[in-house]
């Protein structure tokens, strides 16, 4: 019951990534997104990762972790680039 209890907090912490990353790409501004919190999600993926590898207990949940760290990682990337995008709209 405990596995199927995590798996519903990653899978609806994962469902609010795809929705962040699309406002990303359309926004292209960096402007109310915070790089501290993105930095603080992916370390909070990474120790969830590492609990499970070093606790050698890997099921289907390990994947939404996986999952949740690669869009976490792409709209950390998102950010810089619209960041960049940010600067350069204040130079012209």
């Amino acid at each position: 019951m405990s596995e199927f209890l995590e798996a519903c907090m990653v899978i609806a912490f994962g469902i609010s990534w795809p929705m962040n990353i699309v406002r990303s790409l359309r926004s292209r501004t960096a402007k109310g997104k915070s790089l501290l919190f993105l930095v603080f999600i992916l370390l909070g993926y990474v120790a969830g990762i590492a609990s499970k590898l070093i606790s050698g207990n890997i099921t289907y949940v390990f994947f939404f972790y996986v999952l949740n760290l690669l869009m976490v990682s792409f709209d950390t990337v998102l950010y810089f680039r619209n960041r960049r995008l940010d600067r350069l709209a204040e130079r012209s």
